[in-house]
């Protein structure tokens, strides 16, 4: 009976090695908590990866599912990200590792000791993993619930960017639009913001208008490069973010996970009022922003 119970558990154990070293869809999986919803994540883990010395991004199924292939000296390592949210503020991230020229050797030494790919992941997530708790402890965000998006006529300049780069955008064309209204004497009717037309969650870019509020008249000169448009009053859910504006899109995906929690159909396009001036400086957390995210009508 005792040698029975041997030989099966022998049979298991072999089972068991053997599917982790031919069939197991990685040579190492890391688990580890974060206090961030998993769109945060995603942007968080995105910017982490390009601050590495060499790393390409691979593909996105959804927010929760995507990979990149890291290099480590002569290495390519592939991080498979999987992202599930824990509760309202918690998620946990697995990530599935995988050397493309070592696998096999690396499944096989991993079994007997610590090796020089297992520590270089582990200190990769570690970094990744601070860098993480960094992040959302530089910026804030307070979901209002549902408001209104008040009427405006404005000037604005249509522009294209990754989600990163949208405020870099804005500065590039804040002088134009400034100084071009103050030259024509346009009257000024609010703080400047941004209306998105377009924002390609698999891609991380969108299409934007950058938006100043002004007095309409039936005397606006024609200038080139800029155009004028009414925003009509809207209802929408809002939120209120403080935090550098590179960042302000993370309130987008608190607008969004509120939204699903709470059964509410919405148009994914965001419009952001700033109500600081970068240029200015000072704690990035006292600068303001409005978010809202349209109601589907």
């Amino acid at each position: 009976m005792k040698l029975k119970w041997i030989w099966r558990s022998a049979i298991v154990l072999s089972i068991i090695i053997l599917g982790y070293l031919f069939i197991w869809p990685s040579d190492l999986q890391v688990t580890f908590k974060t206090k961030a919803i998993p769109g945060t994540i995603n942007q968080a883990i995105k910017l982490w990866a390009n601050s590495l010395e060499k790393a390409e991004f691979i593909a996105q199924k959804d927010l929760e599912h995507f990979s990149h292939k890291i290099w480590f000296n002569d290495s390519i390592h592939t991080y498979t990200w999987n992202i599930k949210a824990l509760n309202d503020s918690t998620s946990q991230v697995k990530v599935y590792i995988t050397d493309q020229n070592n696998s096999f050797s690396n499944r096989l030494s991993v079994l007997f000791a610590d090796t020089d790919f297992e520590k270089r992941s582990k200190k990769a997530l570690t970094e990744l993993a601070q860098a993480l708790k960094e992040h959302v402890e530089n910026f804030k965000v307070g979901v209002i619930g549902i408001d209104q998006i008040t009427a405006k006529y404005c000037a604005y300049i249509p522009l294209e960017s990754s989600q990163v780069n949208k405020a870099l955008k804005m500065m590039e064309n804040y002088p134009i639009l400034n100084n071009v209204l103050a030259k024509h004497k346009i009257e000024l009717d609010g703080a400047p913001f941004i209306e998105v037309n377009n924002w390609d969650i698999q891609k991380d870019s969108i299409s934007f208008n950058f938006c100043y509020p002004i007095i309409k008249s039936d005397t606006l000169p024609q200038i080139d490069g800029i155009l004028y448009k009414e925003i009509p009053n809207k209802q929408a859910i809002k939120a209120i973010y403080n935090g550098n504006y590179i960042t302000s899109d993370r309130a987008w995906y608190t607008l969004i996970d509120y939204a699903s929690k709470n059964s509410i159909e919405i148009k994914q396009e965001p419009l952001e009022i700033f109500y600081s001036n970068p240029n200015m400086g000072g704690d990035e957390l006292t600068w303001k922003a409005e978010i809202f995210m349209p109601l589907k009508e």
